[in-house]
């Protein structure tokens, strides 16, 4: 059977199982949710059904941590070995919900980022995102699609973020402008109104970035977290700190917009704890300093989300803002977001309040996104929003790994 063919007979059904499979910035496993799309176009409905995190194996995840700094053989084996875990995330996924991989039509994988540098002052960007997408297909039998990414930055695009036409397509609400705000290693806000071309979706800046370096930084152990924020909230931010790590050049700049690790990473966190504690080692802090460091990178946060803000259109008074991403768990964090826009209610994803689709499983969202991205690629119809990216056009994003 010819691809197109293959690729016509997924596109034309009326319902499509499709697998999205993501893993974020931190590595801490990767995300595989099962969706049932129906419709075609604009006019679609993604169903979650059912959703895993598979933690990746350690001495792997230390690897996918040093992917950006290793060297061309280490890092052609690293993107076959992810590629591999990968596959056995979707074969997981399958086995834990009563399908069978045969029942799947479709895959979408983001991939593992090792490196993203978006354009700037007139030189273009360039993004790698590994996780073979031949191996998840061979694996599966199951037509996978992959590297989003690169089609949005060739066509001038930041190439990020990503999420903006699937909170559209499944989120809109007539008469309503919304904010879907992701924290994740990275933050990135997406206002959603009825039309798509009133869309605004850009990266804040850091989410649980600096907060996370800090802790592993501090606790000697990769994996570490703030549970909760429980330190942070037990903690007082150096106000004065905050408004000058603020005065970054990135948080006063216009979107489009896009950032990543590169950016507010390890070297921001440690810029960040010296302003707080001038001299000190972050290994050797007593846990009321380590406390005090973390409300205020957790203020940063807030802060500069709060501040994006100011980039919507004036007269756009959003309902609701939207949580999801690890950092919804975080209720110092959370608790800061919701003294910050008040009166305007801050929710997380998940809330049974909020009706079926924004009572999806906030962990599995980017996920969902994939499927869904995946989905929109074999149709031939465009995945980015240049008002977002910056790209000079819509684009097919993703490159297809048939199965025939």
């Amino acid at each position: 059977m010819a691809l197109g063919s293959t690729l016509n007979e997924i596109a034309s059904r009326d319902t499509r199982l499709v697998i999205g499979l993501s893993s974020g910035t931190s590595c801490d496993g990767i995300d595989a949710a099962l969706v049932e799309i129906r419709g075609h176009g604009d006019d679609v409905d993604a169903e979650l059904l059912s959703f895993v995190c598979v933690p990746f194996e350690p001495s792997l995840r230390a690897r996918a941590m040093h992917a950006a700094t290793s060297d061309a053989a280490e890092l052609t084996r690293l993107n076959f070995d992810i590629g591999e875990a990968f596959a056995v995330a979707a074969l997981e996924l399958v086995a834990a919900c009563g399908h069978g991989i045969s029942d799947v039509h479709l895959i979408g994988s983001h991939g593992q980022t090792v490196y993203h540098d978006p354009p700037d002052a007139g030189r273009s960007g360039a993004t790698l995102q590994i996780g073979e997408a031949d191996v998840i297909a061979a694996r599966t039998g199951v037509t996978t699609v992959a590297d989003f990414r690169t089609a949005d930055v060739a066509a001038g695009g930041s190439g990020a973020p990503l999420v903006p036409l699937v909170d559209w397509l499944l989120f809109r609400r007539s008469g309503e402008a919304q904010v879907f705000l992701n924290i994740g290693g990275i933050a990135n806000l997406t206002l959603v109104t009825e039309r798509l071309e009133d869309v605004l979706a850009f990266d804040t800046g850091p989410g649980n970035a600096l907060i996370d370096e800090i802790v592993r930084s501090s606790s000697g152990r990769p994996d570490a977290i703030d549970e909760g924020g429980r330190l942070a909230g037990s903690g007082t931010a150096d106000a004065a700190a905050a408004a000058e790590f603020l005065g970054h050049p990135y948080f006063a700049a216009s979107p489009p917009k896009s950032t990543g690790k590169e950016m507010f990473g390890a070297q921001a966190a440690r810029r960040l704890a010296g302003l707080v504690l001038p001299g000190s080692n972050v290994g050797t802090l007593r846990d009321s300093d380590l406390a005090n460091l973390l409300a205020t990178a957790v203020s940063v946060t807030a802060r500069s989300v709060r501040g994006a803000m100011s980039f919507l259109p004036v007269d756009v008074k959003p309902s609701r803002v939207v949580v999801s991403g690890g950092g919804m768990r975080n209720l110092a964090l959370m608790a800061e977001l919701e003294s910050l826009f008040a009166p305007c209610p801050v929710t997380a994803l998940g809330d049974p309040l909020l009706g079926p689709q924004l009572g999806m499983d906030p962990d599995a969202k980017e996920a969902v996104a994939f499927a869904v991205l995946a989905d929109r690629a074999v149709a031939g119809e465009p995945g980015n929003v240049p008002a977002a990216t910056g790209a000079s056009r819509p684009v097919v994003l993703g490159k297809v790994s048939p199965v025939l």
